[in-house]
């Protein structure tokens, strides 16, 4: 059975578990010099309940200093689809959430090198950038190969939970779409689960070929390559907001 925090914090909410690493193998110099150095001036402040314990919403215009659609993506990985995302899109504006630090670091090298502007990285859980994204805020959100926590007794852990999912309609625009690709079936039955039950969400999909073939602007990530190359089928779910 799962050990699970029964305190408070000091503002009175209760203690979130995190389960997954935040940390690999020690960065190379160049990698550390851009987590020093480039994402000092690009994590959007007032995130954490430490720099922000009132939960204020963010200022999405000031964070990318125009006014601009704003995409999210949650658990980015190496970043290999929020870069693709960035240079296909330079007009829009995306939010990248990864704890794991060696994933920032590699997305990171590619956006100094490519000199884009157009993509700030939150170095944590997500869930406290969604706590608080304003209100209707967001254009379009991807949820991309998550961790399946495969055992029953995990999948409380799931990102695509009812918990989480609330807190992602609330900050989508009527009309946005959530993208969630995953390899894993019982995922999919989860997910679908999931946002069935929600009357702010409803899914695309028309028939098969919805769920099976890759959106147009798509490009292929490490996960999805490693499924394929383990005999594994990818599925790619599309929802829209109400």
């Amino acid at each position: 059975m799962e050990k699970t925090r029964s305190a408070l914090r000091p503002d009175g909410t209760p203690w979130r578990n995190f389960y997954g690493r935040r940390k690999g193998k020690k960065l190379r110099p160049a990698q550390q010099r851009d987590m020093d150095q480039l994402h000092a001036t690009i994590a959007p402040k007032g995130v954490t309940r430490a720099e922000n314990p009132e939960r204020t919403p963010l200022g999405l215009p000031a964070l990318f200093g125009r006014d601009a659609p704003v995409w999210l993506e949650i658990g980015f990985g190496g970043g290999e689809h929020l870069f693709h995302q960035a240079r296909t899109y330079p007009e829009v504006g995306l939010i990248g959430c990864e704890p794991f630090i060696n994933g920032v670091a590699q997305l990171l090298s590619k956006m100094r090198e490519d000199r884009l502007e157009n993509v700030r990285i939150h170095p944590g859980d997500a869930r406290d950038l969604l706590e608080v994204l304003p209100e209707a805020s967001l254009d379009r959100a991807f949820l991309l190969y998550p961790d399946p926590w495969p055992k029953t007794r995990h999948h409380r852990r799931r990102f695509a939970n009812p918990e989480n999912f609330a807190m992602l309609a609330r900050a989508l625009k009527p009309g946005a779409h959530l993208r969630v690709a995953t390899d894993i079936e019982d995922y999919v039955r989860h997910t679908l689960e999931v946002v069935h039950a929600m009357p702010e969400f409803e899914w695309t999909a028309e028939g098969p070929a919805d769920w099976r073939a890759p959106w147009q602007d798509w490009t292929r990530t490490r996960y999805e390559a490693k499924a394929i190359r383990e005999g594994r089928t990818p599925h790619y779910l599309t929802f829209r907001r109400l």
